[in-house]
């Protein structure tokens, strides 16, 4: 923070969007050029991918670890998809958004409900839609990461994800990867500016007026 910065608390800022529309290329596009920016490490009961490495993609952690967090009530928010358990640590994001740094998730509809129970003021939502269905089926299979059966339950539960658009701050058809990630990058700037945000921002005005 610069000298005479306002103190800010930090943005969780959640994109959601069915499988292939785009959140997670637009998340890591995100945090790649915004060092403000840092993404959250969920936990999840699926096994990784190739490539995704523990600790920096997800924790990776048995079932019943998951349900001793749920009881403990160490997560923010979880959901079961698509067979396995996923959900957010609660004590790094309150840590992170105290200290004023900003976090990004890219959660699904069911974990962003939680939120906007349990943390409605540091949330700003963002739906991601594609542009069409055709361009989703096409997306999910240029990735190569499923199966062909896998291919279609993610296709069939994507008029479901769907419905929930109405649910979130701000909605996003991602027609350009670019274009999309500007404007998610154009909502963070707003939100790092809402009044409720700046914290430090009476003690300025208050300084400010007084002639300090």
């Amino acid at each position: 923070m610069s000298q005479g910065a306002i103190r800010r608390r930090g943005i969780l800022l959640v994109l959601s969007s069915p499988s292939g529309a785009g959140k997670t290329t637009i998340t890591r596009a995100l945090v790649a050029a915004d060092p403000q920016l840092s993404v959250s490490v969920s936990v999840t009961t699926r096994p990784p991918r190739s490539g995704e490495v523990d600790g920096k993609h997800y924790h990776f952690i048995s079932e019943a670890r998951f349900d001793q967090m749920v009881q403990a009530g160490e997560l923010l928010e979880h959901a079961l998809v698509f067979g396995h358990s996923y959900g957010t640590p609660r004590a790094p994001i309150m840590a992170a958004l105290d200290a004023g740094t900003d976090i990004i998730t890219d959660i699904d509809w069911q974990g962003t409900q939680q939120l906007q129970e349990k943390a409605p003021a540091d949330l700003a939502s963002v739906f991601i839609l594609p542009p069409s269905l055709g361009a989703l089926e096409e997306r999910l299979r240029s990735r190569a990461q499923d199966s062909e059966q896998v291919v279609k339950t993610r296709m069939a539960k994507s008029s479901d994800e769907m419905s929930h658009w109405a649910e979130y701050d701000y909605v996003i058809v991602n027609f350009d990867l670019d274009d999309s990630v500007r404007q998610v990058r154009a909502i963070l700037a707003a939100e790092r500016v809402r009044r409720e945000r700046q914290i430090g921002l009476s003690d300025f005005v208050n300084r400010l007026r007084g002639g300090g």
